[in-house]
């Protein structure tokens, strides 16, 4: 997965579906356990208690994905962009919230 360049050094890259999609299982994995890894950072670093929603996305990130794993994501995401591949400018992380995150939310409520 190559990373865009020329990006300030105060702003992190974005995969988009192009990266995602010209990328093997093995580093779509790699993407998926790195964002598993910052939520749960993030939560322990709270240790139980979660900050307000209008502070953090990460309780909600982790409740909308919950009974996800990392291979429902990446099939996700990759069904996602073979239906929409006139939006492979899209950021990977765009669209595991809007098709997965959002609807595992509103489902759980």
């Amino acid at each position: 997965m190559t990373l865009a360049t020329g990006s300030r050094a105060d702003e992190v890259p974005l995969i988009t579906g192009k990266q995602w999609t010209d990328s093997s299982e093995q580093t779509k994995k790699a993407y998926l356990v790195g964002i598993a890894n910052l939520v749960q950072v993030d939560i322990a670093y709270h240790e139980g208690k979660p900050p307000p929603d209008s502070q953090s996305i990460v309780p909600r990130f982790a409740k909308g994905l919950k009974g996800h794993s990392l291979d429902s994501v990446r099939q996700g995401v990759d069904r996602w962009y073979a239906t929409h591949p006139d939006q492979l400018q899209r950021p990977v992380i765009e669209t595991i919230w809007f098709e997965m995150v959002v609807p595992g939310l509103q489902t759980r409520k």
